[in-house]
């Protein structure tokens, strides 16, 4: 072949610090399209963006040339870096070290940007902690519960 086509299209999880209930609505409307424009930035394909208070989801289709580390690497270090300079009573603000990535077929795009846009409601009767297990369970992948939460 002359060119390279990819679809990697992969559903990322990860939480604030210690799971703080931090992210207000006020600033989940300027978080989310910088998060956008940091994935832009890097020709990264934002097809979702949601959440609540201690968490994010994207949906983010990468290009060939970047990992899915490297592509949430570069969402959370920026995002950090941007709440840090632009609101200074979050001086201690940190994303949770670890996050999860979970492959999304092109069959299920619209049903998992559905639930990413719909995390508010979605939370209402399941907390982070019961919904991650849930994800983690869905894709098979093993853990151990003493660990999942640090």
């Amino acid at each position: 072949m002359a060119h390279s086509y990819v679809s990697a299209l992969i559903h990322y999880v990860f939480s604030t610090k210690d799971r703080s209930k931090i992210i207000t609505p006020e600033l989940r409307e300027r978080l989310y399209p910088y998060m956008g424009g940091i994935a832009r930035a890097n020709k990264i394909q934002t097809l979702a963006i949601g959440g609540i208070e201690d968490h994010i989801h994207l949906l983010l289709a990468l290009p060939s040339t970047l990992s899915a580390a490297k592509a949430i690497q570069l969402i959370k270090g920026g995002s950090s870096l941007w709440i840090h300079d632009t609101y200074r009573s979050l001086n201690d603000f940190a994303w949770q070290e670890g996050y999860g990535a979970f492959s999304v077929g092109i069959s299920q795009v619209e049903k998992t940007k559905s639930y990413i846009n719909c995390q508010p409601e979605h939370h209402r009767t399941k907390t982070f902690e019961q919904e991650l297990v849930d994800i983690l369970n869905k894709h098979g992948i093993k853990y151990d519960p003493r660990y999942l939460f640090g």
